[in-house]
């Protein structure tokens, strides 16, 4: 009993062995998390940048061992943690010095996880979503899928935001291979495809193939490049990309509205209606400057060409077209510029219909009593599947219906209004549908 009230006595004055012990080994600890805290920084700092880490070796005070080091060798000059860690490492005293690569692609991964947690809490809390696919080879010649995720997120100010969550080695670029892909990826992260509100897909499938008509066509193609017909092939197409490209790169901006995106699509397919007059004969003129360039004769060759499938009423067979010029207008030219404006008539249609469906969450203040209801029935209604309905009808009309009135609605998007709400203190009031506005 003297023997542990002794015990006690000391251990409350702090004079145990055991004491001494711990204290040296929290203040170990605390110089190895300082040590640690400022790798890390600069690992953040060098890829801001677009710096490589590594040499050719991990020894400090080399010339080859590249900016990782050489970041510890400059702050090692005016920090003295660092300074202290060094001389250690240097002076043999410590065996242990967390400067090698193997400790730096620890530190990345520890920090890619933390990031990636953060990312992937974001996304819940705003819980719906947009997801943008884009598929590149690497040097391997793997495709990679790259996957950017796309809210809005409503805690403080509301924002739009953007997340890359990372490359996915796709073995199979076809529509099913990438589609398990994202679902699978999606599933480990836990965020529900359910939630998903847009999808956006660029050079997301490629064909591989084996048909050996294919093989001969493209062979043939092959020998073709750099001839006339190809030239105008290539500037027909630049055109029309070009138009398309345009488009496309404005319906991505962020603050994108649903009523500019429509009239943007309509725009652009009247401008390739009107191509399709004089698209051609200016596609001519332009080739035949690449060929004078080029040294080569501004003339196409007969050729026997495969036969290939009717898709218009201009392709009958009774309508025989000598002429190789006017061949390529009504085989190639045409069919294309028909094809690009069907499509951009059936995404202007979808787009309408979905502003149309929308557009009560702008309008609500001047619809009368039963436009709003019919229209508020409507959107719900759409955003419901099955027993999952992400609007509640009840709840959405009084709220359009006690919304304040001094709201500057002119030229105001659902973003704005998003913003409004958290500017006036009223997100609170409007809690449950206010993050489904946008």
């Amino acid at each position: 009993m003297g023997s542990w009230k002794e015990l006690e006595s000391r251990i409350k004055k702090g004079q145990t062995i055991v004491k001494v012990e711990l204290a040296l080994i929290n203040t170990e600890r605390r110089r190895w998390r300082e040590v640690l805290t400022r790798f890390v920084a600069i690992i953040h700092s060098l890829p801001e940048r677009n710096v490589p880490l590594r040499g050719s070796t991990d020894t400090l005070y080399q010339p080859n061992n590249r900016n990782f080091l050489k970041e510890v060798e400059l702050m090692a000059q005016f920090d003295p943690v660092l300074k202290e860690h060094i001389a250690k490492v240097q002076g043999g005293a410590s065996h242990t010095s967390y400067l090698g690569n193997i400790t730096q692609n620890e530190l990345i991964d520890c920090i890619s996880e933390r990031v990636l947690e953060c990312m992937v809490t974001e996304i819940r809390q705003s819980k719906y979503f947009s997801i943008i696919l884009d598929c590149t080879p690497d040097l391997s010649h793997k495709e990679q899928l790259s996957v950017i995720i796309r809210i809005v997120a409503a805690e403080g100010t509301a924002q739009i935001k953007e997340y890359f969550m990372g490359f996915l080695e796709a073995e199979q670029t076809t529509r099913e291979g990438l589609s398990t892909l994202i679902l699978k990826k999606l599933k480990e992260l836990n965020i529900p495809f359910e939630d998903c509100r847009g999808q956006s897909y660029d050079n997301g499938v490629r064909a591989s193939t084996a048909d050996p008509a294919i093989k001969i066509e493209a062979q043939a193609l092959a020998e073709e490049v750099g001839s006339y017909r190809f030239s105008i092939c290539t500037v027909v197409w630049y055109d029309i990309l070009g138009k398309v490209q345009t488009v496309n790169k404005l319906l991505q901006s962020q603050c994108m509205h649903l009523d500019v995106a429509v009239d943007i699509l309509k725009k652009a397919e009247t401008s390739l209606v009107s191509y399709r007059d004089t698209g051609f004969a200016d596609a001519q003129t332009s080739a035949k400057e690449v060929c004078e360039e080029m040294n080569v004769e501004a003339a196409l060759k007969q050729k026997r060409l495969r036969t290939t499938k009717r898709q218009f009423s201009y392709e009958a067979s009774d309508e025989p077209i000598t002429d190789a010029l006017k061949k390529m207008e009504f085989s190639f030219f045409n069919v294309v510029v028909d094809v690009a404006i069907e499509s951009l008539r059936e995404r202007t249609g979808m787009m309408s219909d979905v502003a149309k469906k929308f557009s009560v969450l702008i309008n609500f203040p001047d619809l009368p009593a039963s436009e709003l209801e019919k229209q508020a029935k409507g959107l719900c209604n759409t955003l419901t599947s099955g027993d999952l309905a992400d609007l509640n009808y009840d709840e959405l009309i009084v709220e359009m219906q006690s919304f304040p009135k001094q709201w500057p609605k002119q030229n105001m998007t659902t973003l704005d209004l998003l913003v409004f709400l958290e500017e006036k203190g009223l997100k609170e009031i409007y809690l449950k549908n206010c993050c489904h506005y946008t």
